[in-house]
Order: C-alpha cells, then structure tokens, then sequence
C-alpha cells in the first residue's frame, strides 16, 4: 500500500513514517514496476507499536533495541518505569520550590534567588535535576539570524523572480539574456552570501557556547 494509506491507517504523519525509515526501525519493500515503497500490513502493525511506544515517550534508541532483539519488551518497559519515575520526581521537587516561593508571598523585587538557588543545588547534589538553562536558553540565540537570513532570502528570490518575469514579458523589446542573467545573479550572488554568513554566525554562536560550558 502507499505512503497515505499508511499516514490514515496508523494515524502519524507522513514524515514520521520517513523519519522513522532513517532511523532504521522501517524498512517497507519496493514496487518492482515503480519503485516506489510498498508498505505492507506487517509495516502498518508495526507502525502502530512505534506509535504506542513513541506515545509513551521511549527513546527511538529503546524502540531500536527492541526491534534487533537486543531488549525485551518487559525490560523496556521496566527501564522506561524507572525514568518515568525519576523524571516524576523532578517535577515533584520542582512544584515544591514553587510552592514555597508561592507560600512566602514574596513580589520578584524580594525574591531571595540565593537561598533559593542553594537549596535546588543541595537537591541536585542529592540527585534531583531541575531543567538545564544552558541547553534550552541557547536555542533562542538562533533564533533572529536565522530569522533575518530568511527573511533576506525571501527578498532576494522575489527580486530574482519579478526581474525574470519584467524581463519576459516582450520578447521584442527583452534586452540581451545576458543582462538579464546579470541582474539576476545580482541578488544570486546576495543569497550565496546571506548562506555564508549565517553558517558562520551559527559557528561562532555555537563555539561561543561551547567556551562557555568549558567553564562550568
């Protein structure tokens, strides 16, 4: 069967079923007249315990085990019991800071973020762990050159576009293709550079990350 019948019969995307054809926990047959995939009832059954499994947030790793048969389900799911419960646990301690935070009535000018912060780090020294700042604040450092490089991408293809378009309109009185290829590669060239920039924007951001955690 296709790919759709499969997203309908199993209720995941499309993408998810390709995602999860890269990762290795997939692998339909071929259509020897097409080649297209050719996913069977077997794929679909199986899709379905991914799904199941995924829903209960067991890593692609786990699930990889389970296919190859280097984990039983039983163990799986024990393991993943045991992260379940320390990640309970967490959030348990977690809840707790902010009900004393809450009980203490205190407005953010009065917060004593110190005594705070010591009594989280003695909780951790004793195996809590509280969300990792670091690692979910620097996503958001991505965010405006990525946002900015696309932004000019989308300039630059629509300039590229309305100059091909200005310049078809009349063949009769169209200027010589090769002005209109070097208008075009004008803003070309502009893309080519934006890319360049933003990979080693990327770079230093996350070198930059990188020097820092050294540090800790």
């Amino acid at each position: 069967m296709k790919i759709n019948q499969v997203e309908q019969l199993v209720g995941i995307t499309k993408g998810n079923i390709r995602f999860y054809e890269k990762e290795g926990l997939l692998t339909p047959g071929r259509n020897s007249d097409n080649g297209y995939r050719d996913y069977s009832d077997a794929d679909v059954a199986w899709l379905k315990k991914i799904k199941l499994l995924r829903m209960l947030d067991v890593p692609i790793e786990e699930i990889l085990r389970l296919k190859s048969g280097q984990l039983t389900l039983e163990d799986a799911m024990g393991r993943h019991m045991i992260q379940l419960e320390r990640r309970q646990a967490n959030l348990a301690a977690a809840q707790g800071v902010c009900a004393q935070i809450k009980e203490s009535r205190s407005q953010l000018d009065g917060l004593d973020a110190d005594t705070v912060l010591e009594s989280m780090e003695r909780q951790e020294q004793e195996g809590t762990k509280f969300m990792n700042v670091g690692k979910r604040d620097k996503l958001t450092r991505y965010v405006s050159p990525i946002g900015a490089a696309v932004l000019m991408l989308a300039l630059m293809g629509a300039l590229i576009a309305l100059i091909v378009w200005g310049f078809t309109m009349d063949a009769a009185d169209a200027p010589p293709i090769g002005v209109v290829i070097a208008l075009a590669a004008i803003p070309a060239v502009m893309i080519v550079g934006v890319l360049a920039a933003l990979y080693q924007r990327i770079k230093q951001i996350k070198g930059g990350e990188e020097d820092a955690a050294s540090q800790y």
